[in-house]
């Protein structure tokens, strides 16, 4: 039997963050009834997982059509709703020890850019097509902590900072909320004296590798956790190929993702 989209762990978690539908401007002529939040959530995980354009999302879901979805998207993302079930779903995992502190990775990969758009510009190793790249940090074992989009041909040392100061506080436990890591590990991509400074101003040792040194660092056994991350992050179509102008609707997708890949290492462990 197929598995349904949205969950019951995943609903329970996400409806109370829902901001509520706003009533009929006529009682006396209401118009068509609303598509139900839970059923263009549906068609919203839909679009993400497959990939597809909006105005091919199959009718035969329920979902309405697919500016509805996309709308929803939209307005949940200004009320700021997927950041926050990113935020709830991390503090269930620092309540259940799933989160290691001890050191944060960070890497970033290429996704090409269909149409252009916001944060796109061409790429260096893609023979100049448009593309953007997606910076993540996770922690010690790819829980994605926080993940943005940039222009690919942005270096990436540039975010990395504020990637950083990005990071939620995550509650969980019964103390200070906690969003400072240890260590923050990075490939060459992120070699820089002064932002290895301005970690160590926020309590943060960098272990980044220096350019123009013999390979055999031993970072390799660590970072391979971001890339896994990485990968569970570009299995969904959205994502792998960016079809969306509009860098907000495009981050709504990635922080969605972000928020999914938490809740499916949190159902590993039987805590939903």
């Amino acid at each position: 039997m197929a598995k349904p989209l949205v969950t019951d762990a995943l609903w329970e978690r996400i409806h109370p963050l829902l901001p509520p539908r706003p009533k009929p401007k006529r009682p006396d002529r209401p118009g068509r009834p609303p598509i139900e939040d839970r059923k263009a959530l549906t068609g919203i995980l839909f679009v993400l997982k497959t990939g597809i354009n909006w105005e091919d999302l199959p009718v035969e879901m329920g979902c309405g059509s697919g500016m509805t979805c996309w709308r929803r998207l939209r307005d949940w993302a200004v009320a700021g709703v997927w950041a926050k079930l990113h935020e709830v779903l991390l503090a269930e995992l620092e309540g259940a020890g799933q989160i290691d502190w001890s050191r944060a990775i960070i890497d970033s990969s290429f996704v090409r850019a269909r149409g252009g758009g916001g944060a796109t510009g061409p790429s260096p190793v893609d023979r100049r097509k448009k593309g953007s790249k997606h910076q993540v940090i996770t922690d010690a074992h790819g829980v994605p902590l926080t993940a943005t989009t940039t222009a690919a041909n942005v270096p990436d040392v540039v975010p990395m900072v504020e990637l950083v100061d990005a990071i939620p506080p995550v509650r969980g436990k019964p103390r200070r909320p906690r969003r400072r890591p240890r260590a923050l590990f990075g490939d060459r991509g992120y070699d820089s004296d002064p932002h290895r400074r301005l970690l160590r101003r926020r309590g943060i040792r960098p272990r980044i590798a220096r350019r123009k040194t013999s390979y055999g660092s031993g970072l390799g056994k660590y970072r391979w956790y971001v890339e896994r991350t990485l990968s569970w992050l570009h299995s969904f179509g959205r994502l792998r190929v960016r079809k969306d102008r509009t860098p907000a609707i495009h981050q709504a997708f990635l922080r969605l993702a972000c928020a999914i890949i938490c809740l499916r290492l949190l159902c590993q462990r039987h805590f939903c």
